[in-house]
């Protein structure tokens, strides 16, 4: 992934393998508000994991899951910043596997990451 900051206020062309993206702040904040912010990418990486991960899981156990609706959001309080997330699964499930499909939420990739604070460290030197 490379992201390249560009003249036009804070949009950021984001290149994710072949996939070009953007990323820009809200009018209110000094910018153009033609994409969405970080946050909302990492909220959207939250909730695409969790999706794609349910999924894959209930393919491969054979249930009948139909459709994974997944509900992100950044909360500010004085106790400190969260994200709150809330899982909707429709499909012929029984309580076991919904039970089973909300644990394994809790386990995806990028669940992890988030929660368990991935380092971020330098790799080589600042470039000119």
């Amino acid at each position: 992934m490379v992201a390249t900051g560009t003249a036009t206020d804070y949009r950021v062309e984001i290149r994710a393998g072949k996939h070009p993206l953007s990323a820009d702040e809200p009018e209110s904040a000094g910018g153009q508000d033609t994409a969405p912010t970080p946050v909302g990418l990492l909220l959207s990486a939250v909730g695409s994991c969790t999706a794609i991960t349910l999924r894959m899981y209930a393919q491969r156990k054979g249930w009948p899951l139909e459709q994974v609706r997944v509900h992100v959001a950044y909360e500010k309080s004085e106790h400190g910043d969260r994200l709150t997330r809330r899982i909707d699964l429709s499909g012929d499930l029984d309580e076991a596997q919904r039970a089973r499909l909300l644990d394994i939420a809790e386990r995806t990739p990028v669940t992890r990451a988030v929660r368990d604070g991935l380092p971020i460290v330098p790799a080589g030197g600042a470039r000119h």
